[in-house]
């Protein structure tokens, strides 16, 4: 196999932690060192022999690591972490503001076309693996209609919603695709239907003691931007019940395209994700890109790149040679 790709993490919250997982099991990587913008000693990473360092640290390694795995969010930390680091290093990163990628795509190229780095940018499962299934199956069958649905999961973003309305101690969100609309799709009936009539969304509500049910209820549901266009559903339960049946991160979801070829035969595509842990799937998702912005960069491939500039033999660790072999 030759010299292990060597790796660096920045920001060391779930999608960090998940990062340090999966490169413990590839068997091409090697992890170098943690970077976060807390104390080091306050991190407590899965491997303690593990190196912990302030972020400011990073600039002193850059003959020391490969790529750079940039794990912090995508409201402010990624549109100033991810130039700074393609100014130094190969870079990924999971910045999924949808509307925001083009411009966010500039800046980063900008700056990685300079330095001669590569980076590869919104990698995860959406944006990531759904990009490349919509693109893929639209490819395949230009007449038809794309249908995404997300869930069943928990919804990080709304779950902190409900968290801010007045009277709630504590709360989560889970987002869940209608299964009528699921039904019409896989039979080509083509629904038009918008993504607010394939969704709905479930709350379990941890009150304040005293705290008005109805009116908490009521709030959630006329929620601008976040629940007045859903069917909506608010279960209140008790602090044991919530730490006990909803502390993990369960997401998943499904991109089906529904498309006619020839004399009108219906042709359905379906790619399809049930994860236990959201975090940790798209920290793997990452992790494998990280793989392909080391390989491209040695091809001499610089700048900012997508999931669809990056082939999948790019991704894997086996050999062009292995994959005609054994996959193809």
């Amino acid at each position: 196999m030759g010299n292990k790709i060597r790796v660096g993490i920045v920001g060391y919250g779930n999608l960090g932690r998940g990062a340090e997982a999966s490169i413990a099991q590839q068997s091409d990587m090697e992890l170098v060192a943690v970077f976060s913008r807390r104390k080091p000693e306050s991190v407590n990473v899965i491997n303690p022999d593990v190196k912990v360092l302030h972020i400011d640290e990073a600039k002193n390694y850059t003959e020391k690591i490969d790529v750079m795995i940039l794990c912090g969010g995508s409201a402010t930390d990624l549109p100033e972490q991810v130039p700074a680091f393609a100014e130094m290093f190969n870079t990924v990163d999971s910045f999924d503001t949808h509307a925001k990628i083009p411009e966010y795509f500039a800046s980063v190229d900008k700056v990685a076309q300079a330095s001669g780095k590569t980076s590869i940018i919104s990698v995860g499962w959406d944006p990531g693996m759904f990009s490349i299934n919509r693109v893929m199956s639209e490819a395949l069958l230009p007449e038809g209609n794309t249908y995404t649905f997300w869930g069943k999961g928990l919804s990080q973003g709304h779950s902190d919603a409900v968290r801010r309305v007045d009277g709630v101690k504590n709360g989560v969100q889970y987002t869940i695709p209608s299964e009528e609309v699921m039904k019409q799709v896989r039979n080509g009936e083509n629904p038009d239907v918008s993504k607010n009539d394939r969704h709905v969304r479930t709350c379990y509500i941890v009150a304040e003691e005293g705290a008005d049910t109805e009116r908490i209820e009521k709030d959630i549901k006329t929620m601008p931007n976040y629940f007045v266009d859903y069917e909506t559903t608010v279960h209140f339960i008790t602090e044991e019940e919530l730490k006990r049946d909803h502390a993990a991160m369960p997401h998943g979801g499904f991109v089906i395209r529904s498309g006619k070829t020839g004399e009108g035969n219906n042709q359905i595509v379906e790619y399809s994700l049930n994860l236990d842990s959201n975090p940790e799937f798209t920290a793997s998702v990452v992790t494998a890109y990280a793989r392909a912005a080391y390989r491209l960069n040695q091809e001499g491939q610089k700048g900012a790149k997508t999931v669809y500039d990056v082939a999948p033999g790019y991704i894997s660790p086996k050999t062009a040679e292995e994959l005609r072999k054994d996959y193809l």
